[in-house]
């Protein structure tokens, strides 16, 4: 240990196991943002002597990372991209706040709490306590979709909604599927697959498929949305970034009573033909500060997905500008 040296002491050697993670991954992960190696043996954090510039960070991260233990709180490799983030950035008492005095959305059939994670979810979750409309746009793995159908199965479990309804535009990502077989659901469900793995989470798939059976939940391409009125649900229009102008005027003026939309979509990922327009970049600007309607803004520090990820978001960030 002559080229380390000691920076802390876990309060208790109990925790060691928790902060390393399943097979050291929580350990790889500082190692991977901080660039040098982390050594935690018998209670004892190590750094290498000519990085010892970074062991203020390194002493706050595991000081956190032990109460967090202590208050049982569960963290993973993912987590960590956001806490080292928000420590650099001096947002401790921020982070404390999402994660000790979580508000849990709802419960999974696992039993596993779906709560915010970032600064960003849960003003996200605010907003959609607080709004008729609100739109969620970022990258990626931010948690805006996941959450949204978190959010819309606790209303329909509470009976506060009658219904919840899946709308997404049905546009290839960069590449032509061709003609799909089947009725209406059997063509929009591969559209469909994330919003319909979270409610697999939620309700279990068996009950999902009798729900959709019951009309408690509804799914359809953006197009058929034309005529409507939605009473009593909340709509969640997902890759919304591929809506046209005029879908997505048609969209936000079929809300109806009782009811509420969300709005998902990633701007930099559009996929529509070079001469239409985005209907979500333009409601942005056009809907900024409309009592009734929030717009919450995702980043790349908000990425809850593999902490791959993270990086190449990241990579294509720099590559733009």
């Amino acid at each position: 240990m002559n080229e380390y040296h000691l920076i802390y002491e876990l309060k208790d050697a109990l925790n060691e196991s928790k902060i390393l993670g399943a097979n050291n991954s929580i350990l790889h992960m500082i190692e991977e943002i901080v660039n040098f190696s982390v050594i935690l043996k018998q209670g004892n954090v190590y750094i290498p002597n000519e990085h010892l510039n970074d062991k203020d960070l390194l002493i706050s991260l595991f000081t956190l990372l032990e109460q967090f233990c202590f208050e049982h709180i569960s963290f993973n490799a993912q987590d960590i991209i956001y806490i080292i983030q928000s420590i650099k950035e001096d947002k401790i008492e921020s982070l404390k706040e999402i994660y000790f005095h979580r508000e849990v959305i709802i419960t999974l059939q696992n039993g596993k709490p779906i709560f915010p994670k970032t600064a960003h979810q849960a003003i996200y979750l605010k907003e959609l306590k607080n709004n008729d409309i609100v739109f969620g746009i970022g990258p990626a793995g931010t948690g805006k979709t996941y959450l949204a159908v978190m959010y819309a199965a606790s209303c329909l479990k509470k009976q506060s909604i009658k219904k919840i309804l899946l709308v997404r535009p049905v546009v290839e990502a960069g590449e032509k599927l061709g003609f799909l077989p089947g009725d209406l659901k059997e063509k929009i469900d591969p559209y469909l697959i994330p919003l319909y793995d979270a409610l697999n989470d939620c309700f279990g798939k068996e009950n999902v498929t009798k729900m959709i059976e019951k009309g408690s939940i509804e799914v359809a391409p953006l197009a058929y949305m034309r005529g409507r009125t939605l009473d009593h649900c909340i709509a969640i229009l997902d890759e919304a970034q591929n809506a046209t102008r005029t879908q997505m005027k048609m969209f936000l003026t079929r809300l109806g009573v009782e009811s509420q939309m969300i709005i998902t979509g990633d701007i930099t990922q559009i996929d529509l033909p070079s001469l239409q327009h985005s209907g979500l970049v333009e409601a942005t600007k056009l809907l900024n500060n409309l009592p009734g309607l929030s717009i919450v803004y995702f980043d790349k520090n908000d990425v809850m997905r593999h902490p791959l990820v993270y990086k190449i978001i990241h990579r294509y960030e720099n590559n733009q500008k």
